[in-house]
């Protein structure tokens, strides 16, 4: 993270130091208690007058928004305790959360593996291609599938949709961003396009293998290692993959022009504007996956589906499809493979050093079929897997400890 000119070379390295930056550059609205802070400064009714107000004919006791003005030093200190208690509050909320993951016991990669998920592979459809098909949805058509709870936690408002929108605050922001959308449907201003694919796959081990082309391409997963309670499987997302005679689909969508629309709302300091577009171009693009995956079902093994938006929101179908750097595959570096299979770059989709997927308003995932897939996170691996995990993709253990460290705890 970079350091805001003016300001010490180690802001962003300090507890609390992203939120700083932040608030050296914008202007932020933080809830929390603050009349009690207040309360305990001891302000009388002079802290509540300056000159100008000295005369006042109301008794300007307990206003606190006038101590911008009459008292800034007790504001600021009251921002200083509050910035540090939340610091403090999260570093220990951190700290009994990792405890806590440290003392759930590990099973051996062996006992794990030997607790696999066992499912039925007596339905293997084919899907309809195999290979790519290039997908450009109009906007139109992804707005129809915008799941707008996501608008809403954006923007920290926390009540279900449609039950949210009594609140005026909500609605405000909700009409705000159908306007906002309703100039981008008609002028083109954003625009989207993504990519399917369909191989013939298996599962060897904790392994998924996709016949390609140019021969086997290996993609070595991850499993569960957390102790289970009696009945529950230690689960890899190669559990869901037949041994022999299956497929597999991936996808990557994107939705572009944000990044340029924004900068316009920007340069006209239009900041709700250019925060609105991005957040949209990022419902829009949640959409596009939502889309390309029903296109996926239709293909592969439910041609009819027809489902009401409501069941698509709440997962109620057949098959799941998790993304790189989620907690089914949480090492991003697959990513590589599957955009590299995708040809995703001739879409103007692309990967950071990191990683990341540009333009920020991207989804890229795998298609699994099978009725039994369920999403789950893999959690905390103990060091066999990590060691077995770095041979199987051909990496050192250094490089597999950068890859996995959230999951090594």
């Amino acid at each position: 993270m970079g350091t805001v000119p003016g300001r010490d070379d180690d802001t962003a390295g300090r507890p609390g130091g992203a939120l700083r930056e932040v608030l050296d550059r914008r202007i932020a609205v933080l809830d929390g208690a603050w009349g009690t802070m207040l309360q305990s400064a001891g302000l009388g009714p002079a802290d509540y007058r300056d000159a100008a107000l000295a005369d006042h004919p109301r008794d300007l006791t307990g206003d606190p928004d006038l101590l911008n003005l009459t008292r800034p030093d007790v504001v600021l200190d009251v921002h200083r305790r509050y910035l540090a208690a939340r610091t403090r509050a999260e570093q220990e909320r951190l700290r009994e959360e990792h405890a806590g993951k440290q003392r759930r016991p590990l099973l051996s990669l062996a006992r794990a593996r030997a607790n696999a998920e066992r499912v039925s592979f007596a339905d293997l459809p084919t899907p309809e291609f195999k290979g790519l098909r290039t997908v450009r949805p109009e906007l139109s058509e992804l707005r129809e599938l915008i799941d707008w709870q996501f608008l809403f936690l954006a923007w920290d408002l926390r009540d279900k949709y449609p039950k949210i929108l009594e609140d005026p605050v909500a609605r405000e922001l909700f009409d705000d961003a159908n306007a906002l959308l309703d100039r981008i449907v008609a002028d083109g201003s954003l625009r989207a396009a993504g990519v399917l694919g369909f191989w013939p796959a298996r599962a060897d081990g904790d392994d998924l293998v996709l016949g390609v082309d140019a021969g086997d391409l290996r993609l070595p997963l991850l499993r569960q290692q957390t102790v289970k309670p009696e009945g529950r499987a230690n689960r890899c997302l190669s559990d869901y993959l037949a041994p022999a005679g299956d497929h597999l689909g991936g996808f990557a969508v994107a939705v572009h022009g944000a990044e340029e629309l924004a900068a316009r709302y920007e340069a006209e300091q239009d900041d709700y504007g250019a925060i609105m577009v991005k957040a949209l171009a990022d419902r829009l693009a949640e959409a596009f996956a939502e889309h390309v995956h029903l296109l996926a079902r239709r293909a592969w093994f439910e041609p009819d589906a027809d489902p009401d938006v409501r069941d698509l929101h709440a997962e109620r179908f057949r098959g799941i499809r998790p993304a790189f750097g989620y907690p089914a595959l949480p090492d991003h570096a697959h990513k590589r493979a599957l955009f590299d299979l995708l040809d995703a770059g001739r879409l103007g989709m692309g990967l950071t050093e990191s990683f990341a997927m540009t333009p920020a308003a991207s989804v890229n995932g795998l298609v699994f079929g099978n009725p039994a897939a369920r999403y789950f996170t893999v959690g905390r691996i103990g060091r066999d897997q990590l060691a077995d995990y770095a041979e199987r993709c051909g990496i050192t253990l250094d490089q597999a400890e950068r890859r996995l460290r959230p999951n090594l705890g």
